[in-house]
């Protein structure tokens, strides 16, 4: 699932194809409200969200060819992935997908989203915008806001958009100005709190359920006649397993739904959206305001514009993804070789969940940065920025062709392809998207969400075609 919103660097970095800011161009001839200037993007943001996003789909990949029961442990798929003739690339597929992306791309998302903010903000006031750019960064977020719920609803239920609004406008704006050290702590304690009260629910939620049960099988054993609390405590505890390992009527019943059509298939899953909006908003917040203030810290203290040493982001790079990895790669090892067991994969994937993302988060971009800096991969990630630049419309491009690779479509490979096989498609997206970006961005000044965005942030039509500016290299701030 991934964040759109902009993010930015110090004004030593700015280099067509970065962040997608908010704010516009610090000349005092132009209006404090104005967006961003093409030659004003700052290159390094665009490539870390471009990364993000197209890395986002190796887990996303997951629920819209199988469905969301099957996104973190494809458990319920009619082929099986962790036995049977192609066990071997599965398990070894799922493995790399735990330990290089999961969670770490959409915690970087997040990171930059905060990020944005201080950018915006920043820009605004620069331009003597004052409390317009309040005005501007509340209109924005209100349109993602509606623009999530449209995504959820008529193209994917796996939508994240939504809930990124939701959070900028209920809780970023205040910490705007709050220094980096409180920043820090304060997305600490939330993430630490938010990462015992989803374990805590979720393992003991489960635990409760089976004690219970437990229990109410005890009786029944010793022929003694059931409560309807008791029946109650029977029926949740099979519906708890069902939710973790489906039975086949619940599998072919769920693949049935979603091959009649395109509003069948919308239908079937517009529950989970708005379960999600109701309860995910409020519950799951802490996940996302978390990152985001987290986000803004890094941004302020140099990390994510680049400010930093070579010798630093090495150091961060090592440790973190080291930790990163190592952390996932036991809490999947331990869970596959416990066969799945609930308890135990949630207490070694669960519970260390948090560590494993964030470390890895932070050493990912620690290492693009790198690359930036020392120019390698230029080209590759000159395509990569550009994914970054339109990252909205790649966003919503990428669940449409999904949903039409597996669902509306005509060949109806939801829920039977192999699990490997659904990286091919990955794989695939991710070369459409570098070469539309490029294509697109050679005559246009936004991708086309982008430009739909910004004109109803400002509430003008923006100009659409490329402005002649000078070409700029894709790099970050050199300085060591």
């Amino acid at each position: 699932m991934a964040s759109v919103a902009g993010v930015g660097v110090d004004e030593g970095m700015i280099a067509p194809g970065a962040a997608e800011e908010l704010a516009g161009p610090a000349h005092a001839e132009l209006s404090a409200t104005r967006p961003v200037a093409r030659g004003e993007r700052i290159s390094s943001m665009d490539v870390l969200r471009g990364f993000s996003l197209m890395g986002i789909l190796v887990m996303n990949i997951c629920e819209f060819a199988y469905g969301f029961r099957n996104y973190a442990y494809p458990l319920s798929t009619v082929k099986p992935v962790f036995d049977g003739l192609h066990w071997k690339i599965n398990t070894t597929v799922w493995f790399l997908r735990w330990i290089f992306a999961e969670g770490k791309m959409r915690a970087l998302f997040s990171m930059l989203f905060g990020a944005g903010v201080i950018l915006l903000t920043e820009r605004a006031l620069a331009r003597g915008a004052g409390i317009k750019a309040a005005d501007i960064f509340t209109r924005r977020n209100i349109w993602l806001v509606l623009i999530g719920m449209i995504h959820g609803y008529l193209i994917w239920d796996g939508d994240i958009l939504f809930y990124y609004g939701v959070a900028a406008l209920l809780f970023l704006f205040p910490f705007r100005n709050v220094r980096v050290k409180r920043l820090m702590w304060t997305a600490g304690v939330i993430l630490f709190l938010n990462s015992v009260l989803m374990m805590g629910g979720q393992y003991g939620s489960a635990y409760s359920a089976k004690q219970a049960a437990a229990k109410a099988n005890a009786k029944l054993a010793q022929h003694q006649t059931l409560t309807e609390d008791e029946i109650g405590d029977l029926k949740k505890w099979q519906s708890t397993q069902d939710r973790w390992r489906a039975p086949d009527k619940k599998k072919y019943e769920d693949i049935a739904a979603m091959q009649k059509g395109y509003l069948k298939a919308q239908g079937h899953v517009a529950g989970n959206v708005l379960m999600g909006e109701l309860k995910g908003a409020y519950f799951g917040f802490g996940d996302w305001v978390g990152l985001m203030l987290l986000g803004m810290a890094l941004y302020k203290n140099g990390f994510l514009p680049g400010r930093l040493s070579l010798k630093t982001y090495a150091w961060i790079a090592v440790i973190g993804l080291g930790v990163g990895w190592a952390v996932t790669g036991v809490g999947a090892w331990k869970a596959w070789a416990g066969h799945f067991d609930m308890f135990k994969t949630l207490i070694w994937m669960q519970a260390p969940y948090d560590i494993g993302r964030i470390a890895g988060a932070l050493g990912n971009a620690a290492l693009l940065l790198i690359l930036l800096k020392t120019g390698v991969f230029k080209w590759l990630l000159a395509r990569i920025a550009s994914v970054g630049q339109m990252a909205l419309s790649n966003y919503l491009l990428t669940s449409i062709t999904m949903k039409t690779i597996f669902v509306w479509g005509a060949w109806h490979w939801y829920g039977y392809v192999e699990y490997y096989k659904i990286y091919y498609a990955v794989l695939g997206m991710w070369i459409f998207n570098m070469a539309f970006s490029s294509i697109w961005l050679r005559y246009f000044e936004f991708g086309p969400m982008e430009w739909v965005w910004r004109s109803l942030t400002y509430w003008k039509r923006q100009p659409m075609r490329i402005r002649a500016v000078a070409p700029a290299p894709v790099v970050a701030d050199a300085t060591v």
